[in-house]
């Protein structure tokens, strides 16, 4: 049996870089971190567009709030000493109707009093300047908005914490935890493990995780998944946009709506939509896992979303099938 000072479960980028920051700060401890899948970041980490978010959207004074915009100014830090790159592109919310603009003027005062830097309601002709093809009546500028490749940013933590004599087992998918005078014994497929302290990264099961290490207690938690969708916009079209463009998001969904964004590799990507999933790893309209499926529809926080938010469900479903729908979706901000 592997005894360690800490075990992480999980190697996406939370895990990674929690692994980083304890072996940078704390000297002479051992670490483990356990990886059900044969490489690193195969999930969430390696499956989103790039985003490095100013901190816009969260509650003034919440954790959220705090975390992103002390976690971005790391994060750009992290990939300057390491030479990955990135680009601070900017992004423009836009209103492309009357009803948006109180909405993306509370948004403005959201993001002032999170102390976003440069923040500024701009004119339809200001947008031009900028987006010329976007079609709004108002936007608002985020200067402080980068994109980057969160794939190799993993790979570089992965090669620091091995440098600082951290260790990545792969292929180990947790089976049962148990406390064990003080700390907990691990079981992965076919290793087991002892650690002083355990840390829950495991992104899509961290429910999962947190029950079987925590039995005894009664968790209110439940990760539902919902996919989101992007189409690549094809070459002789990518040109039609500079950076990022969102719309102004519906207040009451956590869901920024779908949108445009140039990656750092400059491709083009529209979207993602939100559509409820039939398992964890749901990455396809046809992947279905009965367990995820039955856990998540008799959940009652889902049962009582679905019944407050149907009407929304429905037409993400709709959306996720009919391409014609989620082009109109875009043409609402880019016509062309």
């Amino acid at each position: 049996m592997k005894k360690v000072d800490f075990l992480i479960i999980g190697a996406g980028i939370i895990g990674l870089a929690s692994a980083y920051q304890i072996l940078k700060k704390q000297n002479n401890v051992s670490l483990i971190i356990l990886e059900k899948e044969n490489e690193i970041s195969q999930h969430q980490t390696g499956r989103n567009s790039g985003v490095i978010h100013s901190g816009l959207y969260y509650k003034p004074g919440s954790l959220k709030a705090k975390n992103c915009l002390a976690g971005r100014k790391e994060l750009l830090d992290f990939c300057e000493e390491f030479d990955i790159a990135t680009k601070k592109c900017g992004k423009v919310i836009v209103a492309t109707d009357e009803k948006e603009l109180e909405a993306l003027f509370a948004l403005e005062k959201r993001g002032k009093a999170n102390k976003i830097e440069d923040l500024e309601i701009i004119s339809k002709e200001r947008l031009k300047e900028i987006e010329p093809n976007v079609k709004a009546i108002k936007a608002l500028l985020v200067p402080s908005c980068a994109i980057t490749d969160y794939l190799k940013i993993s790979k570089k933590l992965k090669e620091q914490i091995e440098k600082l004599g951290g260790q990545i087992v792969l292929n180990q998918k947790v089976v049962d935890i148990k406390k064990d005078n003080g700390g907990f014994q691990i079981a992965a497929q076919n290793k087991t493990f002892k650690a002083k302290k355990l840390i829950n990264c495991a992104g899509l099961y961290s429910d999962r995780i947190a029950k079987m290490a925590m039995p005894n207690k009664k968790l209110s938690l439940k990760i539902i998944p919902f996919r989101g969708e992007y189409y690549d916009i094809v070459d002789e079209k990518k040109d039609l946009i500079n950076a990022l463009v969102y719309p102004v998001p519906d207040p009451k969904f956590p869901f920024l709506g779908v949108h445009l964004t140039r990656m750092i590799n400059d491709t083009v990507h529209a979207g993602p939509n939100a559509v409820f999933a039939f398992a964890r790893e749901g990455y396809s309209k046809t992947d279905v896992n009965m367990k995820d499926l039955i856990e998540s529809l008799l959940y009652k926080g889902f049962i009582k979303v679905g019944f407050k938010y149907w009407k929304m469900g429905l037409f993400e479903m709709y959306r996720s099938f009919s391409k014609g729908a989620f082009l109109k979706s875009m043409q609402k901000m880019l016509p062309e």
